[in-house]
């Protein structure tokens, strides 16, 4: 099956900065594809050359079989991007703005009245459809940016962040729309920095410093961490996780509330000597557990072993 878009060696730079570097990987038609980091990773960079926004300084990209070095004005057409801070009028309601985008996308006018039955009915815009845009909270905003992006039916949908400063309820809603989107054979490229969303795609990019770290299905990540993981509450969380990050059986310890995650080098069998480490250093272990592994994990472990790498 022919990819929905393709990178070969992408890359963008800044002066002396490479915020992209030769990227390099296939996103299948109708899939959900996440691309992970932290800021600066590279995200939104990568998403603007795919949608024909900002050049590449060298390699290319394929987007619904165009090329985005030679004709990023034709990616457009095929593509909807919502970026973090989306395009809306203010001063204009809800059906004004989409009826706008219509207008941009050149959407037949006997077209548009179904499809915005659709999106007033996912989205639960319709009864909001006469409220100024200025008026809306974030998360509608957001849900209405989403329909603005989506009244031309592109076969692309590109998303930077869409759920970034939005409320959990809005933050479900929003990707229920996408889910239905991918259901109906989109193909949804969306940036995050909330691992626990990137759970939610088909596949996932782990993006550092410009790179891919790994590209894998959430689940398979996962395992890669499998039996190594523990949940550790003490009573000093912050200086338990201090003190075994120093110490040789521990790969890392990252707090998570007031419980450690703790990863083992060699596995289960390596807490003991750990856990000693602990009561010598007078801090007491109330309980600890094997626990199913989150991205946020598998993403620290990839991270560091990178850098330890470089170093």
């Amino acid at each position: 099956m022919k990819a929905a878009v393709s990178l070969d060696g992408l890359t963008r730079d800044f002066g002396e900065l490479r915020a992209v570097d030769g990227l390099t990987f296939d996103v299948a038609p109708g899939e959900l594809f996440g691309i992970v980091g932290p800021d600066g990773a590279g995200k939104t960079t990568t998403l603007r050359m795919l949608a024909g926004v900002l050049r590449p300084s060298s390699g290319d990209a394929s987007v619904a079989g165009v090329s985005i070095a030679r004709d990023p004005e034709g990616v457009k057409h095929r593509i909807a991007y919502m970026s973090q801070r989306f395009g809306l009028y203010t001063d204009l309601t809800v059906r004004e703005n989409i009826e706008f985008y219509a207008d941009l996308y050149q959407v037949p006018r006997p077209e548009r009245p179904p499809r915005l039955e659709r999106l007033y009915a996912f989205s639960g815009l319709g009864p909001f459809q006469d409220r100024l845009a200025g008026q809306l909270s974030g998360g509608m905003k957001q849900k209405l940016g989403l329909c603005a992006a989506l009244i031309h039916e592109p076969d692309i949908l590109l998303l930077d962040e869409p759920t970034f400063g939005v409320d959990p309820i809005s933050r479900r809603d929003l990707w229920l729309i996408i889910h239905e989107m991918v259901a109906s054979g989109v193909t949804v490229i969306v940036s995050t920095a909330y691992l626990d969303e990137a759970e939610r795609c088909d596949r996932v990019a782990l993006f550092h410093k410009g790179k891919v770290a790994v590209i894998e299905r959430p689940d398979a990540l996962q395992r890669r961490l499998h039996d190594q993981v523990l949940a550790v509450r003490t009573d000093q969380p912050r200086g338990a996780r201090d003190l075994l990050r120093g110490h040789p059986v521990v790969r890392q310890a990252v707090l998570f509330g007031d419980v450690v995650h703790v990863t083992l080098a060699g596995g289960a069998v390596d807490w003991p000597c750990a856990r000693d480490h602990l009561t010598v250093q007078g801090i007491a272990v109330l309980e600890e557990s094997p626990v199913e592994p989150s991205l946020e994990d598998v993403f620290i472990d990839l991270v560091q072993g990178r850098e330890a790498a470089d170093d």
